[in-house]
């Protein structure tokens, strides 16, 4: 150990790089723990199919009616994220099924699914990319 320390000594482009091995380690490792640490469950688009199929889930879109428009989950209810305490009641008709919430992109549906669970609701996923995973995963949107 003290012949590494000697040896990162003799040169000062030694500390910048074992710097930059350390920053982009750490960099490459980030994107694995920012998702154990966001709250509750995530499930990718598969996953969601077959809660779907298999165990009637309902689908959650909390995106605005207008980017709603523009293609969702078939069979999905459009919940605006600023709707979503004003419509608890419709909610919590279906609080015994399992709730796929979805977004843009993945980043509201976990913090909407996490007030979910806080709220009651036992069994709530985050759908993993939101739509644009959903999309990526080749899997059908209804634009009607």
């Amino acid at each position: 150990m003290e012949q590494f320390f000697l040896f990162l000594q003799k040169t000062p482009m030694n500390m910048v790089l074992l710097g930059t091995v350390i920053v982009s380690g750490a960099l490459l490792l980030w994107p694995a723990i920012a998702r154990l640490m966001r709250p509750g469950q995530e499930v990718g688009p598969a996953e969601a199919v077959q809660l779907i199929n298999r165990r009637d889930a309902v689908v959650l879109d909390v995106r605005d009616p207008a980017e709603y428009k523009t293609g969702h989950i078939t069979n999905s209810r459009n919940v605006p994220e600023s709707e979503l305490e004003s419509r608890s009641k419709e909610l919590e008709k279906v609080k015994a099924k399992p709730i796929i919430v979805s977004c843009g992109r993945g980043n509201r549906s976990a913090n909407i699914a996490g007030r979910l669970r806080k709220a009651g609701f036992s069994e709530v996923f985050s759908l993993r990319g939101g739509i644009a995973g959903w999309q990526q995963a080749n899997m059908p949107l209804d634009k009607s």
